[in-house]
């Protein structure tokens, strides 16, 4: 699935489709978007340019330019081919270059949510889904991401860096890391939708992708199952209004820090965790319930003995148009702090914790480009007492065809 000419191919069909599907109807659409959308194909074509330059402290001042494209294209199947209730939904994605921006930081969170320290094309997501029962069942199967449906906060999703994706402590578990970006794995998801809640429950490969060959996904003896489930409360009032608990669990272990058995081999310790989110509008300006402000809180915590950091928590906001005349444009200011687990602290005479801090806008200049630059503050870069507090400031550069 790999081309030397993919980030080419992938730019080129951005330039010639002009095509965005998200929150559209057909009868909205002109030409060949329209056509193809009466037809139930609906597809988009994103790419992503992030400028990031490390200023003072971390590891050593630096820049890095990361680039990212993907193409994401939604079936209807009801529509292609009579099958009721039935959808189909490919997400193909290129990172150009292998830079890093962390490289120079040295965070344990990260900076930027595309950087991937690998050139590479491949396929993130390829599913089916069939929904019963009035949409309130569904069942989905394929090439799967858990951080697309499970432990998401809309209100997070304005920000540059990785915590407020897929969290910290949760992003270092398993033996390659969880099926999020940019890579999902094998695995079933199933769906129960409620007048005010939900409950959804996945099980996919524990471990994403394909080591052996370093392209695509692979089911090989070994690899174990994840499984995440959680239980959501969406009801009350406000644009937004979230509240859910997760837990998560993979059926191989994980190694202890320090301790070892008898015969030297390292302890093995359950490698699980559970997730808290809540995500709240708290001010919307009246007649336009789209706008206004909106505020999360994250917070979840693995197993002390296995990992780095035993817990993460973050908290944040953003402003939908907070400027006159500039509804569609957002400001936003969260916070993340990753706890180092005594084991950790004990055998790296490491800090306690790393703390992240994002002040961003982003401004819609046109209905399909954004910018937004991003102030980052880094206390305590990766735990590591003999790093300087890193100051970071960068700029998103983000088309949507």
């Amino acid at each position: 699935m790999k081309s030397k000419n993919t980030p080419a191919i992938l730019l080129a069909l951005t330039v010639f489709f002009n095509a965005s599907w998200a929150e559209e109807v057909c009868t909205e659409r002109d030409g060949l978007r329209g056509s193809l959308c009466d037809k139930g194909v609906m597809f988009e074509l994103t790419h992503k340019s992030d400028f990031f330059r490390n200023h003072s402290g971390g590891v050593a001042p630096g820049r890095a330019w990361l680039m990212n494209s993907e193409i994401a294209v939604s079936l209807d199947l009801s529509k292609l081919a009579g099958l009721n209730g039935a959808s189909a939904f490919v997400q193909y994605h290129a990172q150009h270059g292998d830079l890093s921006i962390n490289e120079f930081t040295g965070s344990f969170a990260g900076v930027s949510n595309i950087e991937t320290g690998q050139k590479k094309s491949q396929f993130y997501q390829a599913w089916l889904q069939q929904n019963f029962a009035d949409e309130r069942f569904s069942l989905l199967a394929g090439l799967y991401a858990v951080d697309s449906e499970f432990y998401v906060t809309d209100t997070s999703g304005l920000f540059l860096q990785p915590p407020y994706g897929m969290s910290a402590e949760m992003a270092q578990s398993g033996r390659s890391g969880p099926p999020v970006f940019p890579l999902g794995a094998l695995g079933v998801r199933v769906k129960y939708s409620a007048d005010n809640g939900y409950a959804q429950i996945a099980m996919t490969d524990g471990v994403p992708g394909y080591p052996n060959n370093n392209n695509g996904s692979h089911l090989e003896k070994g690899d174990g199952m994840l499984t995440v489930a959680e239980i959501g409360y969406t009801g009350g009032t406000g644009t937004i209004n979230k509240t859910a608990l997760g837990l998560w669990s993979y059926s191989t272990s994980a190694f202890d820090l320090s301790e070892v058995d008898a015969q030297g081999n390292p302890v093995h310790r359950a490698d699980r965790g559970i997730y808290f989110l809540t995500e709240h509008t708290l001010l919307a300006e009246s007649g336009n319930p789209g706008q206004g402000l909106a505020a999360f809180v994250r917070f979840g915590a693995v197993n002390k003995n296995a990992y780095q950091a035993d817990w993460s928590g973050s908290l944040g906001c953003n402003y939908q148009g907070l400027i006159d005349g500039r509804n569609d444009d957002a400001f936003g200011l969260a916070v993340t702090t990753s706890h180092a687990s005594r084991k950790y602290q004990q055998l790296n005479a490491s800090d306690s914790s790393e703390t992240v801090v994002e002040l961003t806008y982003r401004a819609q200049v046109q209905t399909w480009l954004a910018l937004q630059p991003s102030l980052q503050y880094i206390s305590n870069p990766n735990m590591d007492s003999t790093v300087k507090d890193a100051r970071v400031a960068g700029v998103r550069l983000e088309a949507v065809f």
